[in-house]
């Protein structure tokens, strides 16, 4: 997996495209938490559940079925007043379930576990990237401060932010050339 840092990072990035004006901190904070929460799962581990499980860790919540169910559950929970189906509601599912669904993405994109099962529920193939330039996180924060974790940060610092920055900026400049 990437670190959270990381997937916070992208979730910033995406939300940075949108077309949605007016963000306040719930947006940014929600656009995180959506990018982190998938891997909730690796509770699992010490619930005994098997990595390779549906229910196991990258199974049903590094899925894009369960991004959406993500999306509607943020939509539907903080920003209810929105027009179902109405064009800033819609470009506020989108930034949510493209924050969630990054998540996989990058972990499709890290040198180890057994593969993101992007299509749970309905299948529960683990897939990797033929590219995966980002090493793998330690998953417990007490492995995370230690040389392997800083490890992956300089790794993901060149392969995840630097990226996430240039978005931004180009992003940034855009709508500059855009307002004038």
């Amino acid at each position: 997996m990437a670190s959270a840092f990381s997937h916070g990072i992208v979730s910033i990035a995406i939300g940075k495209i949108s077309f949605l004006k007016n963000l306040d901190k719930k947006f940014w904070l929600l656009g995180i938490f959506c990018a982190v929460i998938p891997d909730a799962d690796a509770i699992g581990f010490k619930l005994g559940i098997a990595y390779e499980s549906i229910w196991g860790h990258r199974g049903i919540t590094h899925s894009f079925f369960f991004a959406a169910l993500l999306a509607l559950a943020v939509i539907h929970s903080f920003y209810g007043t929105e027009k179902v189906g109405g064009r800033r509601w819609f470009a506020l599912f989108a930034y949510f379930f493209f924050a969630t669904a990054s998540h996989p993405v990058l972990d499709a994109m890290t040198t180890g576990g057994l593969g993101v099962a992007f299509f749970a529920p309905f299948d529960n193939s683990r897939y990797f990237f033929s590219f995966r330039p980002i090493k793998v996180s330690p998953i417990s924060i007490s492995s995370f401060f230690t040389s392997w974790g800083w490890e992956v940060l300089k790794n993901e610092f060149v392969w995840v932010w630097i990226p996430s920055f240039i978005v931004m900026g180009v992003s940034y400049s855009l709508r500059k050339l855009h307002w004038k």
